[in-house]
């Protein structure tokens, strides 16, 4: 197989696994019911309002704001177009196979598993660096299309987002803090130890991990 191509096919995989478990971890978080990241949130409350399963409010969210990269002229990859087909299907699929956590313990357990997940997932996908998240681009163009930095228009967006979602009726909680706090730490470890070569190309990503998404 030549390099080049198998350097895609890995980046591929990477995809494929990371965004998953990525999907998986955001599943746990929403379980535990202490308080998810700001994009969940509204999609909690979307799915409060509406019937549909949170997983797929997440897709259709994804889908929507691909809507929003058009006037900020972003252009999306297949990481992009696999971010909104997969997270959300995963997520949905794991919330329909997870047993109701009752126990606070296991609940805080799952949480923090959650995280973890999510930051393993990041360090993963991240690492193929083709296309950003819907979210991510969403942040990034403001950024670029404002002139603000970009952790300006990321609290922005998901300041918003966030009463939004909690106006909807979706949880906010000592999850949404502990996620907050802990997911930049915890991406920016698992970049070091799972994708070391692609640290500078993916550091932008994280400066937009929900605190959040992922990313989503």
């Amino acid at each position: 197989m030549p390099p080049a191509r198998h350097t895609l096919t890995v980046r591929l995989a990477r995809l494929l696994v990371g965004l998953p478990l990525y999907g998986v971890g955001c599943a746990l978080t929403v379980a535990a019911g202490l308080g998810v990241d700001p994009w969940t949130v509204l999609a909690e409350g979307i799915s409060l309002r509406t019937g549909l399963g949170v997983g797929w409010v997440t897709n259709a969210l994804g889908a929507l704001i691909l809507l929003a990269w058009i006037p900020l002229r972003q252009r999306p990859g297949i990481g992009t177009v696999l971010n909104v087909l997969l997270v959300g299907t995963c997520m949905q699929i794991t919330l329909d196979l997870l047993p109701s956590i009752d126990h606070a313990l296991l609940r805080v357990l799952a949480l923090l598993a959650g995280i973890a997940l999510v930051a393993i997932a990041s360090g993963i996908y991240l690492g193929a660096a083709l296309g950003a998240g819907p979210r991510d681009g969403l942040m990034t163009g403001l950024s670029r299309r404002t002139g603000w930095p970009v952790w300006r228009s990321r609290a922005s967006v998901e300041l918003t987002v966030l009463a939004l979602g909690w106006v909807l009726g979706g949880t906010v909680g000592v999850g949404t803090i502990v996620f907050a706090l802990g997911i930049g730490p915890a991406v920016h470890l698992a970049m070091r130890l799972l994708a070391p070569g692609a640290r500078e190309s993916g550091s932008r990503a994280v400066e937009s991990v929900p605190a959040a998404r992922a990313a989503r």
